[in-house]
């Protein structure tokens, strides 16, 4: 009985068990990015109100003795970090280089991730060597990451080409096809895709961010124009997935 046949027989689709995997995969790389952010913050000592498994109403929560909260939230996709600061003007006595780091910490980790997964898939394709494992995926990332950023001016030029959540589920499944490697694959893929997304200069992202502390520290009075931005940037950013939403959607049916 091949695999499928079994699946089948036990009521149980492959189709459905590829598309569960891919968003486990998707809210894994979402975490990885919020830990990123954690140790970032942990390391350039920014304190940590709380730092939470998935997203909506609380099934277990711990704070720890340095007052940083630990929870499992009932939807398990990704997580966040809510920093322990009562007012923007708390937040902006926190160094500027503190606060560079803090957003350099999530792309930095979906990039480690990568380098990591490409080192293994290298394993797995019989690839058995010290050069293949951690040597070989330095310039792999190298090789993705500046197609990815040739590519990004297409984005712009056509939008009618992004994706988000429900069309990159949906051409994952059709990469994926039921296979490990592939799957490893996938998840090299969005990696490198949330840390190069999130490393462009716009408000709300961190690359924004980045930009955004660095203009503060050239010049102190920039510090005013923080605030409006990110929030124009969020609105921007909740109206692009709407937007590709929609285009996925039309795209499926």
């Amino acid at each position: 009985m091949d695999r499928d046949t079994y699946f089948r027989y036990n009521g149980i689709f492959p189709e459905t068990i590829m598309y569960i995997s891919i968003i486990f995969t998707i809210g894994v790389i979402i975490l990885i990015h919020e830990a990123g952010h954690f140790f970032a913050a942990r390391a350039a000592g920014i304190p940590v109100e709380r730092f939470s498994i998935g997203f909506g109403p609380k099934l277990w929560r711990k704070k720890t003795a340095s007052g940083t909260e630990f929870a499992l939230s009932a939807i398990p996709i990704g997580g966040y970090l809510l920093p322990a600061v009562s007012s923007e003007a708390e937040w902006f006595i926190i160094p500027v280089r503190k606060r560079i780091l803090l957003s350099a910490g999530g792309p930095a980790a979906n990039l480690i991730a990568a380098l990591v997964t490409i080192g293994a898939v290298n394993l797995l394709r019989g690839n058995v060597s010290f050069y293949a494992a951690a040597v070989a995926p330095f310039e792999q990332l190298w090789g993705i990451m500046t197609s990815m950023v040739t590519a990004l001016p297409k984005l712009f030029s056509q939008p009618d080409q992004l994706s988000g959540i429900v069309g990159i589920v949906a051409q994952g499944g059709a990469m994926v096809e039921g296979s490990m490697i592939k799957l490893l694959k996938f998840s090299i893929i969005i990696n490198i895709n949330l840390a190069v997304l999130n490393l462009l200069p716009l408000p709300a992202l961190d690359g924004g961010k980045i930009l955004l502390n660095i203009l503060e520290a050239l010049h102190p009075r920039l510090r005013s124009l923080q605030m409006p931005l990110s929030l124009a940037g969020w609105f921007a950013i909740i109206g692009l997935m709407v937007y590709v939403t929609v285009l996925d959607i039309g795209k499926l049916m």
